[in-house]
């Protein structure tokens, strides 16, 4: 599922340049379709930071359009195919739900070249990007467990996918490498982005005595509960800080500008293909936001070891020996878990509480 260097994602030999893409006189028109608001902090508000980017880097070259808070489902096959209908050449779509729509429409439209972050169908003319999102959960996870009195964190998670899987996961390991007793509780929304029951969640896992929340969700509502309850909050996907001036510790964040402006470039030119990437840390795609004055340059220091390990390949976040939540041995010491079990990844590790929602 993975490759590590830009450009090297093709889809079987049968992968060729998107018939379409030429040089051409007129604008590349490129849309985007977001599951939620742009808003000013977020999934999407980063993905659309990195739409903005290539107006600045590419001009008159291009021409972009968004289309945002489009559920997943029928509404979103909807509006990818008035995309790719209306003369849009390449099409990003950004949320996990999005997949099957895509792949859908795709078949209708072989001259556009579709582009899914975060989900693993490809076609012809659809690749599929994605962020190593545990290697900053991983980060954050060391940061909760210094920072943490309690020794419990709260985890606001949006849906039981193996996405999110490894987020808890890796938080919990990054806890658990600083405080080997570390606990984390999750609560689960069913929503991506839904701020009522954000709020909601952050307040159940704060009641159940958690002292720092993580969440997989895209509103700021966990860092403002966090803020209100005098509790820590650690943001995901962009700086929320400004929502929390105490509590946000820091974030992991995103970075999609330097991929959309590689693929947008090579558009351009006529030698776009499909893609089949999964950055990281060493690829500038994964990132911690800046800190909060309580955190203490030690801790800093070592977060910032375990990401240059991480990135030269030193460090994993699911390094073995890693157990399951019910003591199963699933990576044997010394080895690391490989992508192909990182991609359908279904189970709690050890010290996350709870059980796990059935499908």
């Amino acid at each position: 599922m993975s490759t590590r260097k830009w450009g090297a994602a093709l889809i079987g030999a049968a992968a060729l340049a998107v018939a379409g893409l030429a040089p051409a006189a007129q604008p590349l028109k490129i849309g985007f379709v977001y599951v939620s608001p742009v808003g000013d902090a977020g999934g999407t508000y980063q993905h659309d930071l990195a739409r903005r980017a290539l107006e600045k880097q590419y001009g008159d070259k291009i021409v972009t359009k968004y289309v945002e808070n489009v559920p997943e489902g029928a509404d979103a096959e909807r509006v990818i195919r008035e995309l790719a209908a209306s003369g849009h050449e390449l099409v990003f779509t950004t949320s996990f739900g999005y997949m099957n729509p895509t792949i859908k429409v795709a078949k209708s439209f072989p001259k556009v070249l579709f582009e899914h972050a975060t989900g693993y169908k490809r076609a012809k003319n659809v690749g599929t990007y994605n962020a190593r999102f545990y290697e900053g959960r991983y980060l954050a996870g060391i940061v909760a467990g210094k920072m943490s009195k309690s020794g419990t964190a709260g985890y606001v998670a949006a849906f039981p996918i193996p996405e999110v899987l490894q987020g808890i996961n890796a938080f919990t390991r990054g806890m658990r490498s600083v405080n080997p007793k570390a606990q984390v509780r999750v609560v689960w929304v069913n929503s991506w982005y839904d701020p009522g029951r954000e709020r909601e969640a952050a307040m159940a896992l704060i009641s159940q005595g958690a002292d720092v929340l993580m969440q997989h969700t895209d509103s700021t509502a966990p860092v403002q509960a966090a803020e209100e309850k005098g509790v820590y909050a650690i943001g995901y996907h962009s700086d929320m800080s400004k929502y929390g001036p105490k509590a946000h510790l820091t974030a992991s964040t995103h970075d999609w500008t330097g991929f959309y402006g590689k693929l947008v470039g090579e558009a351009l030119a006529g030698k776009a293909q499909p893609t089949n990437i999964w950055g990281g840390i060493r690829d500038g795609m994964v990132k911690m936001a800046p800190y909060n004055p309580a955190v203490p340059q030690d801790v800093r220091d070592l977060v910032a070891k375990a990401a240059a390990d991480i990135a030269a390949g030193r460090l994993h976040p699911f390094g073995g020996p890693v157990k399951d939540q019910g003591g199963k041995e699933r990576v044997p010491a010394g080895k690391f878990m490989p992508d192909d079990q990182l991609a359908v990844m279904d189970y709690y590790v050890e010290g996350v509480q709870g059980q796990l929602p059935k499908k």
